[in-house]
């Protein structure tokens, strides 16, 4: 998967850069047709915005938003909002039919 870093108006730390990327390539085991990560830091006066959209081929882009007053944190909410996004679609990609009766369940 590819995750591309874009750093508008700020300059991020090495470190939380570092974390930023292994964490987003995470989220792979989500949904194997994930094909590309943007990730975008942002900077407005006391306010630090992380915005991360996921790629994912025969399917719409998956946003997640985070704001707070370091990147670490909004990092943080990020990751955890895309994480639920993530799994909720899954569960809803899931197939709900019922065995074949040919199974019999319930049946020894």
């Amino acid at each position: 998967m590819r995750v591309q870093i874009t750093e508008r108006h700020c300059s991020v730390p090495e470190d939380v850069l570092e974390r930023t990327e292994a964490q987003v390539r995470s989220f792979a085991k989500y949904d194997p047709r994930a094909s590309a990560a943007d990730v975008i830091y942002t900077e407005e006066k006391l306010t630090r915005s992380v915005e991360v959209i996921m790629h994912i081929d025969g399917a719409e882009p998956v946003v997640a938003h985070g704001d707070a007053a370091e990147f670490r944190t909004a990092l943080d909410q990020v990751v955890e909002r895309m994480r639920r996004r993530l799994r909720r679609q899954r569960e809803r990609r899931q197939s709900h039919q019922a065995p074949p009766l040919s199974e019999g369940i319930g049946r020894e």
